[in-house]
């Protein structure tokens, strides 16, 4: 995570996005807590009907209203928010059986072809995942739980996330044109080692992304 000595040392676009991605993660942890808290009071609600079963004979049938909904919203909430900050924070998935392979300069235009695939991807969704929502929002489609909540509203969640991610890309794909070294590529366990012939003077002298 960026430390505020850190973020202080960067310019305020730096600054600016670092905490566009931080924010959009603490977004997503909420959702998760969120997700928690209903869970746990359904469970608690559960146990009291269950109890109130067996002293009475008959359960009070407590429970929160379209609570399995309202955990799914929240879940993709969650999924979506959290996309940009794990990026940063070097923690997707990445398959680099091919880059471990390849020396430095083919390494770097892979990573630009990667970074311009998925960041077309991720704006193409953005783009669609918006006209759904005006659709949604048009049309007053609502959830069919007991209560009825307006479809755009999970929706947007969903859309923020994809925005906040294409940004984050267009971000790292700023950095890979300019010759920097990508956020996500500040450490990579070494997974990633020097090629052969590479010095450690080639290896270490990398730039950082402009701040």
């Amino acid at each position: 995570m960026i430390s505020a000595d850190k973020m202080g040392k960067a310019g305020p676009l730096r600054n600016g996005l670092e905490r566009l991605y931080l924010t959009s993660g603490w977004l997503a942890a909420a959702s998760i807590a969120s997700i928690c808290l209903l869970v746990v009071c359904q469970v608690v609600l559960n146990a009291i009907d269950r109890v109130s079963g067996l002293l009475t004979g008959s359960a009070i049938g407590l429970t929160i209203p379209s609570y399995a909904d309202f955990t799914g919203f929240f879940l993709a909430a969650a999924s979506f928010l959290a996309l940009a900050h794990t990026l940063r924070q070097r923690e997707h998935i990445r398959v680099t059986l091919l880059l471990s392979h390849c020396n430095s300069k083919l390494r770097h235009v892979l990573e630009i072809w990667c970074l311009l695939l998925a960041g077309g991807v991720t704006l193409y969704f953005s783009w669609y995942t918006f006209l759904l929502i005006r659709e949604s929002y048009t049309y007053h489609d609502l959830s069919s739980g007991m209560v009825a909540v307006p479809i755009w509203i999970p929706q947007s969640a969903m859309f923020l996330g994809l925005v906040v991610l294409s940004i984050a890309l267009l971000d790292e794909l700023v950095c890979a044109l300019m010759g920097s070294k990508q956020g996500y590529l500040e450490t990579d366990g070494g997974l990633l080692e020097p090629a052969a012939g590479e010095s450690a003077e080639s290896s270490s002298g990398e730039m950082s992304c402009p701040k």
